[in-house]
């Protein structure tokens, strides 16, 4: 069982690593760092996020979150703008210039990114999904359990 149970994790993170690989190298292209695509991407088309909220919908960590918004703001990407109703509370909003750079980079960085899944059948990423799916929920309940 614990072989398998490795062999099976491994694989999972060769995977995970392997489409950071490709993405990114796609990525690049954009002159963007790849936690800056991130940001743009997760703005596109809203009217902006919390510092909080974006830390939740990314994979970056609030420390660097500050800094990769600090570089996309002096390249006039992004604007930070003081909430009304609760000064402590800031929005991200992606710039006219910011948009313009999400419209133009996003649907190309979608398409690459959907190649390496061309021969997959609806029924295959059904199980795929449910498969992931079920990993998912019992790595919850064992967070839950540890914390309780």
């Amino acid at each position: 069982m614990a072989e398998r149970f490795f062999r099976s994790i491994r694989l999972l993170a060769q995977c995970y690593q392997t489409f950071e690989q490709y993405s990114n190298a796609d990525v690049r292209r954009t002159k963007l760092t790849p936690s800056q695509f991130d940001i743009i991407a997760t703005l596109g088309n809203t009217e902006g996020m919390t510092f909080r909220e974006l830390g939740e919908r990314t994979l970056i960590t609030k420390g660097t979150l500050t800094g990769v918004i600090d570089r996309l703001e002096e390249r006039g990407l992004v604007r930070r703008v003081a909430q009304t109703d609760d000064r402590r509370c800031t929005l991200v909003q992606l710039t006219e210039h910011g948009q313009r750079e999400f419209e133009q980079v996003f649907p190309g960085h979608v398409q690459h990114c959907k190649q390496p899944f061309l021969d997959y059948t609806e029924e295959e990423f059904a199980a795929l999904e449910r498969e992931l799916g079920r990993l998912k929920a019992s790595l919850d309940a064992a967070m839950t359990d540890k914390k309780g």
